[in-house]
């Protein structure tokens, strides 16, 4: 006879829903962008729409291994979300801004070395 999830998870000790729900946290922080699509319960066709390329694009798209960040970002923004880049170090994280800014910001700086 089958046992109602409730009743397992009732069942559980406090350790054993702590560990469930750090690997459940864990599983949700990293996932390949075809789950979060599915996730976000969305077709590949519907972010072929927003993006307006052919469905068979998006699903190259998420297979591939390696692509640029602002094909990243705006998959993303296809999704309703906001890509956010941040580099982890032992001291702690940067939240990296627009690499596009950083071009900006060294092309002034350049400019006003000239000046000087």
């Amino acid at each position: 006879m089958a046992k109602k999830f409730k009743d397992l998870r009732d069942n559980m000790s406090p350790e054993r829903c702590a560990n469930v729900s750090e690997r459940t946290n864990d599983l949700l922080a990293e996932m390949p962008m075809y789950e979060l699509r599915r996730a976000m319960r969305l077709s590949q066709e519907q972010i072929a729409e927003e993006l307006e390329i052919k469905q068979g694009s998006v699903s190259k798209l998420e297979r591939r291994t390696d692509l640029y960040i602002s094909t990243l970002r705006r998959y993303i923004e296809a999704m309703g979300g906001n890509l956010e880049l941040r580099a982890n170090f032992p001291d702690g994280s940067v939240s990296i801004s627009s690499l596009g800014e950083v071009k900006e910001l060294t092309d002034k700086l350049e400019l006003a070395q000239n000046v000087l």
